[in-house]
């Protein structure tokens, strides 16, 4: 339980910290923070497919939770790679 309540702690105090740090970006960095949390994403991918691969305490419950966490990241980089392309375009030359 003292696991619990410290893990959870950790993701409330990143949460907020994140959140921080995103709103005190300015405009110009926004690509290439965009590139970098795609790159962050394709870790989270990683860890949610070693996670989906778990079967120690409860496979079912390891494998929907890594299936989930699988599904969100890939959608986060879709948007981002789309997001960053977007922006990019934005800056070329026209003609």
């Amino acid at each position: 339980m003292d696991l619990l309540v410290l893990s959870f702690t950790i993701f409330i105090l990143a949460l907020f910290v994140g959140v921080e740090l995103i709103n005190k970006v300015p405009p110009t960095l926004h690509t290439p923070l965009m590139s970098g949390t795609n790159a962050i994403s394709g870790i989270v991918i990683v860890g949610a497919i070693f996670s989906a691969g778990s079967s120690e305490v409860s496979p079912t419950l390891a494998h929907a939770l890594g299936f989930i966490a699988v599904t969100l990241a890939s959608i986060n980089i879709v948007a981002g790679f789309l997001v960053t392309d977007r922006m990019l375009n934005m800056f070329k030359r026209k003609g």
